[in-house]
């Protein structure tokens, strides 16, 4: 296990700039967590970047706990006054925490050693460090996540390697986040809700999780042919790959090897396809179609 020096001015930054005070909504909570309920008996919870006079994921677990079967819960968060929850079902202890509650923090490491499941919405400017913590802990998590994290280093081999995979909602199926009364509104798709929430809808989010689900498993339905459609089918330069453009677009009669868009990842079903490698050629450049490079593209091959 890796031994981490804690610098906490990225923390400070982003929470002085209100960057990532994101906070999910109930029912997308509840849509999602609905698909993973066999997972959470007898099992201990932790949310280790929540305030439960805030967070949406304490109020399901504490509001589910008998019905889920939980064995424990805890919820811990950032700041000044910093606090850990417990809650065995019976009993609420709410205790000062002597450090700042940083999920790094030896304090919170503690509480992750004796839990089984990690569930929350971590701050989105330390993603990378986030999640090596809990493969260094080797702890399930189902968390949220942008889009964009699907091309870190950090992730991306987990994915392929079939230990991280995404979870059932993607995208406009996460309808949005309370904000700070600080936090501009900007573009479309906000709102001021009923309770006076600040809403944005950023589209462009999504659940990651170690705990297996049905959409892990599902086949992808392959409508589009190749033979006769190889135009729409470039091959690379400097990788034997043919380039398709989205995942619906994949044809049900080629067998080699094809690069598609990182949104992929969404139906990616390991048991119908291999992943071979991200975004780059035999030559270790990015992949290119008659000189020009497409956006990220993964290289998969489906498996017979």
């Amino acid at each position: 296990m890796k031994i981490r020096s804690v610098d906490h001015s990225l923390l400070d930054k982003a929470k002085l700039n209100k960057k990532d005070e994101f906070y999910t909504l109930l029912p997308d909570i509840e849509n999602e967590l609905i698909h993973y309920q066999n997972h959470f008996y007898q099992k201990t919870i932790y949310c280790n970047c929540d305030n439960p006079k805030f967070s949406n994921f304490w109020k399901y677990f504490y509001l589910n706990f008998k019905a889920l079967g939980l064995k424990h819960l805890y919820a811990s968060f950032y700041g000044e006054n910093s606090q850990v929850y417990h809650y065995d079902g019976v009993n609420l202890e709410i205790n000062n925490l002597k450090d700042n509650g940083d999920f790094r923090s030896e304090e919170c490491l503690q509480i992750l050693k004796v839990s089984d499941i990690v569930v929350t919405n971590p701050p989105f400017s330390l993603f990378r460090e986030y999640i090596s913590l809990l493969v260094d802990y080797q702890k399930d998590f189902l968390i949220i996540a942008n889009i964009n994290a699907l091309t870190y280093k950090e992730v991306f081999p987990l994915i392929k390697a079939n230990k991280v995979w995404l979870g059932i909602n993607f995208g406009r199926k996460i309808s949005g986040f309370i904000v700070p009364d600080t936090y501009e509104l900007y573009g479309t798709e906000t709102q001021i809700d009923v309770n006076n929430n600040r809403i944005i809808s950023p589209n462009n989010c999504m659940w990651l999780t170690t705990l297996d689900n049905e959409k892990h498993h599902k086949q992808l339905e392959l409508k589009k042919k190749y033979q006769g459609n190889e135009f729409q089918y470039p091959y690379y330069d400097n990788f034997k790959a043919i380039n398709v453009n989205k995942t619906n677009d994949i044809p049900s009669d080629f067998l080699g090897a094809m690069g598609v868009p990182i949104t992929f990842l969404n139906k990616y079903n390991p048991d119908q396809f291999e992943i071979i490698k991200f975004r780059k050629g035999d030559d270790e450049k990015d992949l290119r179609i008659n000189g020009k490079t497409p956006y990220f593209r993964i290289i998969i091959k489906r498996k017979m």
